[in-house]
């Protein structure tokens, strides 16, 4: 197989799986009526949340574990599929660490999303009320986990 179809095969993978999440987190939102308590809802978005994230990473790294089985041995779609997966499964561990270690640091629950093709981090955070105490604390615990610059640091709370 030449070089050329290979690329296009492999723009044509990370393509379907971009496609694949978001059809996947289209599919897969429930619609909370205004009936429902806003507690019961942002409740939900946590659990929901990790639920979409995991199943999208776990199809992500199917994918990327096809390209590295269809690869030929010292191709360079297989070396970049290998990159894909660890920093997805670095990725994956950081966020829980530091999903972690905002909880122990007295917040019910949250989020927190590394970006892949940048240097952003999102966090959700369950709060009532985010003082700036609080966020000083969340960004001191995300710039001694990760090398991170203020500024690329989101914090959203929920109550």
């Amino acid at each position: 197989m030449s070089k050329k179809k290979k690329i296009i095969i492999l723009s044509c993978m990370i393509a379907l799986l971009a496609v694949t999440a978001v059809f996947n987190f289209i599919l897969t939102t429930e619609r909370i009526d205004d009936s429902q308590s806003v507690n019961a809802g942002s409740a939900n978005y946590f659990s929901q949340y990790r639920s979409e994230r995991l199943s999208t990473r776990n199809e992500e790294l199917l994918q990327l574990d096809a390209i590295i089985a269809a690869a030929e041995a010292d191709s360079a779609e297989k070396a970049e599929a290998l990159a894909m997966k660890i920093e997805i499964t670095e990725n994956t561990e950081r966020e829980m660490l530091l999903e972690n270690l905002i909880k122990a640091y007295g917040f019910e629950d949250a989020v927190v999303v590394i970006g892949l093709d940048s240097d952003s981090v999102n966090v959700i955070a369950k709060s009532q009320e985010l003082t700036t105490d609080d966020a000083i604390t969340i960004y001191t615990i995300i710039s001694e986990e990760i090398s991170i610059s203020p500024e690329n640091v989101k914090i959203i709370p929920i109550s």
